[in-house]
């Protein structure tokens, strides 16, 4: 059936006439309504150079002429063009043979023409000269079947609101098409086969063909960006760049640890909190350490618990504590490794001979409590913080003495009965945060620390798909031995499902360190959102930035940025609904 019939329900007029539906009105009196009767506009005028259907104007080009070399993506301009295009591409495959036969033809016209102009002495013509090495190069190409030959249209059709902008519109898609080489042409006296053309029913009606190979068929695939749009996963945002949406499930990446960057005020906590809801309704357990308490809302609206430190708090950690259930042999040597960690950042630098007495001192205190390398013994009671104390003063060396006194504070002073009791909870809930804003800015990388330590212990005990987040990491990072045990987080987190998320406003600090670095290395899903000009050369350098990124990363508005992931990325914004927005904010 013709398209203008089907649309109109009736007959049409050319050359600036109107065709109204006049086919509704005689419809409607009889009472009887199709689909096709509502769909259809109410009228359609068809001008020589353009196609009018109801308020909106049509103008459809096609392309005559093309670059002789294109790389991949080389539509990429004009498939992201700033204004709505319908773009079609016909593909016909053609018989190797006929095509063989026509270039052996073509490839003796030439030869004949170079060889006459020689014998005249005239200069041979470099056009046909490079068209001739094209076509031997071709022919042996399809004779040894690396290529195959197909015959390609590509129209494109111009929506605008008013003659003018279509006008204006026209001069700039010609202009982007002039800028690749390529020679467009107006349908003139065809806009209406033109414009079916470019519906998506394969309704080639204009019949413009170009020869192509292969190779040269598959650059001009439409990957203008990196899609990030999946069957499963969750809703990040909409791709900035074609509008498409990104949805993505970070467990399918080869690690499923993030890493998000930005300045304060660019979006960073809506975004986690965003990310949050969305897991938590695909059944992912999340797990937050929040040095500012800015989850404890969330954590009320979706039934959460909220577990807060501080001296009064009811919570308490016992960081000496060994995992009992399926523990190795070495779970006792590695966890003495992870106490000596978590003393330098309890007392800070520490001379070798230091190191050493401290981990004779460990080793005893466990022994203290029966403790060995036997995993039998793994289900005795652990030791607590105050018995490396008394432990430490009972050596009466110096050394000992100072590092005792290190720990003092921690036994009898200000922050005793934080981390030295038993631990009295276990993790259960699907969505629990740490909150540890109550505790004094020098307290809390340690209790991060001992809080991470913690966590590491539950999901070796039951792995399953979790998503760990670490807001404000700066505070590790800053910390050399608490930085390293951040990064051996990010590169154990897969074995046992799962994704480390970690978050900070201070980027400079975070990439100026080898672990923050490394961090960022280890994770496959990077986000990084409006940032300082102090910061973007430094981010730049990391990610290998262009120059338009780097504009758009500051002129970003408020979630608003990049998103990497695997080896795509795309400029994208952070949408939700008003739901959400409820529950977030």
């Amino acid at each position: 059936m013709d398209l203008l019939s089907f649309l109109t329900g009736g007959s049409k007029k050319t050359g600036g006439g109107k065709a109204p539906n006049n086919h509704m009105a005689n419809v409607l009196a009889q009472g009887s309504v199709s689909v096709k009767d509502l769909v259809a506009p109410s009228y359609i005028e068809v001008d020589f150079n353009h196609l009018k259907i109801d308020d909106r104007y049509y103008r459809t080009l096609y392309v005559v002429g093309y670059p002789r070399y294109v790389s991949a993506n080389w539509l990429y301009s004009l498939i992201t063009f700033d204004h709505p295009l319908y773009i079609s591409m016909y593909i016909y495959p053609t018989e190797s043979k006929n095509v063989l036969e026509d270039l052996r033809r073509k490839i003796a016209e030439m030869e004949a023409t170079i060889e006459g102009d020689i014998k005249a002495g005239r200069v041979v013509d470099p056009t046909v000269q490079v068209a001739l090495d094209d076509a031997l190069a071709l022919q042996a190409e399809l004779a040894k079947g690396a290529e195959r030959f197909f015959q390609f249209g590509l129209y494109i059709t111009i929506p605008a609101d008013n003659l003018e902008e279509l006008n204006r519109l026209t001069k700039e898609v010609d202009s982007v098409l002039a800028s690749l080489l390529i020679v467009a042409r107006q349908a003139t006296l065809e806009m209406e086969e033109g414009f079916k053309s470019t519906l998506p029913f394969f309704y080639d009606r204009i019949s413009v063909w170009r020869n192509m190979d292969t190779t040269s068929l598959a650059t001009t695939f439409p990957f203008a960006t990196a899609s990030l749009t999946r069957n499963e996963g969750i809703l990040y945002g909409i791709n900035e760049h074609d509008g498409s949406l990104i949805i993505f499930d970070r467990f399918t990446l080869e690690n499923a640890n993030s890493v998000i960057l930005g300045k304060s005020g660019g979006g960073k906590s809506f975004l986690v909190k965003l990310e949050t809801l969305r897991l938590l309704m695909m059944g992912v357990d999340v797990i937050i350490v929040d040095p500012e308490n800015e989850y404890q809302k969330l954590s009320q609206s979706v039934g959460g618990e909220f577990v807060v430190f501080s001296t009064t708090s009811q919570y308490k950690i016992n960081p000496f504590e060994l995992v009992v259930e399926g523990a190795t042999p070495d779970e006792l040597s590695n966890k003495i490794l992870d106490l000596h960690s978590l003393m330098r950042v309890i007392m800070g630098d520490l001379t070798p001979s230091q190191d050493a007495l401290l981990d004779r001192a460990l080793v005893l205190t466990y022994k203290e409590k029966g403790i060995t390398q036997d995993p039998e013994t793994f289900k005795l009671e652990p030791p607590l913080l105050e018995d490396l104390y008394k432990i430490l003063t009972g050596m009466e060396t110096p050394e000992a003495k100072e590092l005792a006194d290190r720990l003092e504070k921690f036994i009898q002073g200000s922050a005793a009965g934080i981390f030295n009791q038993r631990s009295n909870f276990d993790i259960k809930n699907p969505f629990t945060v740490f909150g540890i804003r109550d505790l004094e800015e020098n307290l809390r990388p340690v209790a991060m620390y001992i809080v991470l330590d913690y966590i590491w212990n539950r999901i070796r005990r039951d792995p399953k798909r979790r998503v760990l987040i670490v807001d404000e990491a700066w505070y590790l990072i800053k910390h050399k031995d608490s930085g390293a045990y951040l990064h051996s987080f990010a590169k154990r987190a897969r074995k046992y499902k799962l994704g480390l998320t970690t978050i900070t406003q201070d980027v400079e600090d975070f990439l100026s360190t080898d672990e923050g670095k490394a961090i960022i290395t280890n994770s496959s899903l990077q986000i990084i959102l409006k940032q300082s000009t102090a910061a973007v050369e430094q981010i730049s350098k990391t990610f290998f930035l262009t120059g338009g990124e780097k504009h758009f990363l500051l002129s970003s508005g408020v979630g608003e940025g990049l998103f990497f992931a695997g080896h795509s990325h795309v400029g994208f914004q952070v949408v939700a609904s008003e739901e959400e927005k409820g529950l977030i904010e």
